[in-house]
């Protein structure tokens, strides 16, 4: 079961690749100025990821007016989530939880999809301002995406 609301969210420094090279993108620099929505999704490439990610980012200028940062999270390599935003043209970090520490810390993670070991679940959280998580879905169906409407609602609140 995946950690739930009202609980404090834990940090993370995970790497995201673009033009530029490598770099750390911690949670924490997110606290006392901006709610975070933290998106994972189980593998790149996949047609329910990209249809996934390419909605979030058609609406990402709505995000930002709630005063929110996204991130797509994913065990694939920084290199392959590069190229996923690259052929999307996503405007928004996809970070490499390769180690699955996040995931794990999260408890979001397969034991077993498809014959791969330690796969992200489709799964969206809302961190506020604070570093509590106010909102928490995870689905055990990697085909559901998740609830923005109802991610959107809280991010209004």
């Amino acid at each position: 079961m995946a950690i739930a609301a009202n609980t404090p969210a834990p940090d993370f420094t995970l790497k995201t690749k673009n033009a530029k090279g490598l770099h750390d993108v911690s949670l924490s620099e997110n606290y006392g100025k901006k709610k975070t929505v933290l998106l994972f999704f189980p593998l790149a490439f996949t047609s329910v990821c990209m249809e996934e990610m390419c909605a979030v980012n058609n609406g990402l200028n709505e995000y930002a007016d709630l005063n929110a940062a996204v991130y797509g999270i994913s065990v694939d390599s920084p290199f392959v989530l590069e190229k996923m935003a690259e052929v999307d043209g996503l405007q928004f970090p996809l970070l490499s939880d390769f180690n699955k520490d996040v995931a794990t810390a999260y408890d979001v993670l397969y034991p077993d999809l498809l014959g791969f070991k330690g796969v992200a679940k489709r799964s969206a959280f809302v961190v506020d301002e604070t570093g509590k998580i106010i909102y928490a879905e995870s689905s055990d169906d990697p085909k559901q995406l998740p609830n923005f409407d109802a991610i959107k609602a809280i991010l209004k609140s």
